[in-house]
């Protein structure tokens, strides 16, 4: 379900719950157009029935209990999630004003990652982001072109690096690089 429709269901349960208390509320002050103030909720022959169906009558209310609570616990569980059911993982940092900002870390790493095929002699790149927000792990492959310097591409990786740390405030605690040398054409 979409973002849109988790907002439009949210709305119309609290719609419903707001009418009925308003139902509620007007009956029980006698406002409500056929409504007895002083009549009882129930009548008496709902209440002899219910009676009647001594140990079923509990039973049913326990299951249809249950059952409105795992609908509302997958709901509420469902709305929790991110928008793909899934969140990889988030960083979070404080801000100068109270509040934090979240980044799921696959945006962060394929930021990175374009940023290191920058380079014309870097062919691909993976970054795969852990840890915790202020020091995490990054780990990158990038598959290089049989005739890119690597001395050129170590001083981009090394620029690329400093400038994720510089934009996300977050120094690597762990850096691993491996580079991969496609063969040469024949």
């Amino acid at each position: 379900m979409t973002n849109a429709g988790h907002r439009l269901l949210w709305t119309i349960i609290a719609l419903l719950l707001v009418a009925g208390g308003a139902a509620a509320l007007t009956a029980s002050l006698g406002t409500l157009p056929g409504a007895d103030p002083a009549a009882v909720l129930l009548s008496a022959e709902l209440v002899d029935r219910w009676r009647a169906a001594a140990p079923w009558n509990t039973l049913a209310a326990a299951v249809a209990g249950a059952l409105f609570a795992l609908a509302g616990q997958r709901l509420l569980t469902r709305e929790l999630r991110g928008p793909d059911g899934t969140l990889r993982g988030t960083l979070s940092h404080p801000g100068r004003r109270p509040g934090r900002t979240r980044l799921a870390t696959n945006v962060l790493a394929d930021a990175l990652a374009r940023d290191l095929t920058g380079n014309p002699g870097v062919r691909r790149a993976r970054v795969v982001l852990t840890g915790a927000p202020p020091h995490p792990d990054v780990w990158i492959r990038v598959d290089l072109t049989a005739d890119a310097p690597t001395a050129g591409v170590r001083e981009h990786v090394r620029a690329a690096v400093r400038r994720f740390a510089a934009t996300t405030d977050c120094q690597p605690a762990h850096l691993d690089v491996t580079a991969r040398i496609e063969p040469g054409r024949p």
